[in-house]
């Protein structure tokens, strides 16, 4: 296999050593140059962009910016236990769509449903649970827990 073939998994499909190494660089800094992961992970210039891209293209990496809710205005976070009467997945497609929603999880369990929530305060959470959650259809019960403080937020896993 040459360089230049973007190829990023092994012949059983599991990711290469390569992609993962590519991944961790990206973890520690989603502005990192691809000269600098390429000369991390041994490649040249060229072949890590297309490795990169391929990650990209596969949905298997995001190149985003992460936020500290709190420095950008939204100092109330919970998390909603949600139990639901019906299809689960589209009482999930629907709070999906919320703008205050930034996981929702189909789970097993004792909720059906899993949502975080990321809100300006008290008031705004409250507004979202009651107008926006519980008058979707299939809601049967939530349970609120709020967050107190975040002890520990990583966004690097899924490479070792």
């Amino acid at each position: 296999m040459s360089e230049s073939d973007a190829s990023i998994r092994d012949s059983g499909g599991r990711l290469d050593p390569i992609a993962k190494a590519i991944i961790e660089q990206l973890q520690e800094d989603g502005r990192r140059s691809y000269a600098a992961i390429a000369r991390a992970v041994g490649l040249s210039e060229a072949a890590t962009r297309q490795r990169v891209q391929k990650l990209i293209d596969e949905g298997i990496v995001q190149i985003a910016a992460i936020t500290d809710a709190a420095a950008i205005g939204f100092h109330r976070m919970a998390l909603l236990g949600i139990k639901v009467d019906g299809d689960v997945r589209q009482v999930a497609e629907k709070l999906s769509g919320l703008a205050e929603a930034e996981y929702v999880v189909i789970c097993a369990g004792q909720f059906d449903l899993l949502v975080e929530l990321i809100c300006e305060d008290d008031e705004h959470l409250l507004r979202t649970i009651d107008e926006s959650v519980r008058t979707v259809a299939g809601v049967r019960n939530t349970e609120t827990f709020v967050y107190l403080k975040v002890v520990k937020e990583t966004y690097q896993w899924g490479t070792r």
